[in-house]
């Protein structure tokens, strides 16, 4: 599927985002906002940082249900990676870890997330257990296994601080006006999760084992006919959203230099919002990660208002993602969902 067929096949979907973002400019130019004081590059920027983790989640998330598996523990496996990435930084660097100390911990926690996929895929593809019920019981794992690391490891829900990754630099190009600033002098993370992005597409929609994905979810009895084995198929699928899953967490951690365990941990959501955001974007890659985007801008709008002098309650901002999320579920709910998802298969072989 093309950028053109997307938005052909979804003009409604489309046409309404834009409205919505008239709208938007028209009602902040109506009530004489300071536009200018709240979009600005440094506000693009943490929009940019703030969607990778979500971003990454739901390209995880739409490969596992597009095979047929729905992986609804999406949070607890970011929680693991988040956690794992803390603990794995600390143990190599103590008190002042090294960015190669940082950088190995990121592999290793999703490394950790796929051993953890490999025993969910297990559940759900081999002994067909409830998808659902085994994904919340990962997400309620994960809500126990962040803190009680972390009062293993520093006797608080919470760690110290320990190291945040560092922007990449291009030279010269890091000089340009604006797209210097967002592009070349910014978080590699942020970079890698467009190139995920852009490879999950082209995988997806432009090679045999992403139609076999497809297939694994729409029609799998077609699939087995072809001699391709659905089973494998899936585990691959779900083990993917797994890692994925556990890197966005691993790079949330990278932003936050600190792993919080209070509440519902320093993921606080970001798993179910990856969920909606592959909905909204039509289980396309790219188009999910577009609307990671929009909720990470979001997300980052208490800081800007608070910049430009806007008094609004910071209870108030903080729930504006979580309003996106039900105006996208009650617009954009009736997403089609891949026809086998969710139903075990069994080969007649």
């Amino acid at each position: 599927m093309s950028v053109t067929d997307y938005a052909a096949e979804n003009r409604v979907r489309v046409g309404s985002a834009a409205a919505l973002v008239v709208l938007v400019a028209a009602a902040a130019v109506a009530l004489d906002l300071l536009v200018e004081a709240i979009v600005t590059v440094g506000f693009v920027e943490r929009a940019l940082q703030a969607a990778t983790p979500i971003a990454l989640a739901a390209i995880g998330g739409l490969y596992a249900e597009k095979s047929g598996v729905f992986n609804i523990g999406l949070e607890g496996f970011m929680v693991f990676g988040a956690a794992n990435a803390a603990a794995v930084t600390w143990l190599l660097g103590g008190g002042s870890p090294s960015q190669a100390d940082l950088w190995l911990a990121i592999l290793a926690a999703v490394l950790i997330s796929v051993a953890y996929a490999v025993v969910f895929a297990v559940l759900t593809v081999r002994y067909e257990a409830d998808q659902i019920v085994a994904g919340l019981a990962v997400w309620f794992v994960g809500l126990g296994f962040g803190p009680f690391t972390a009062v293993v490891l520093w006797g608080s829900r919470n760690s110290p601080s320990i190291a945040s990754v560092n922007d990449l630099t291009v030279p010269v190009l890091s000089a340009v006006p604006v797209v210097g600033r967002i592009l070349f002098d910014a978080s590699p993370l942020v970079l890698l999760t467009a190139v995920l992005a852009v490879a999950a597409w082209v995988v997806l929609y432009r090679t045999r084992y992403g139609y076999w994905i497809q297939a694994a979810g729409e029609n799998p009895e077609a699939l087995d006919t072809a001699g391709v084995n659905v089973a494998r198929v899936r585990y691959a699928a779900v083990i993917f959203s797994g890692a994925m899953a556990g890197l966005g967490g691993a790079v949330l951690l990278a932003h936050a230099g600190s792993f919080i365990g209070t509440g519902d941990t320093m993921v606080n959501g970001r798993g179910w919002i990856g969920i909606v955001a592959y909905l909204f974007g039509s289980y396309n890659p790219l188009g999910a990660a577009a609307a990671a985007l929009l909720f990470g801008g979001l997300d980052m709008l208490q800081i800007q208002f608070q910049t430009a002098g806007i008094d609004l309650p910071n209870r108030l901002v903080n729930l504006f993602p979580y309003v996106a999320v039900v105006v996208v579920l009650t617009f954009w709910g009736s997403t089609r969902m891949p026809a086998a998802v969710g139903e075990p298969y069994e080969s007649e072989e």
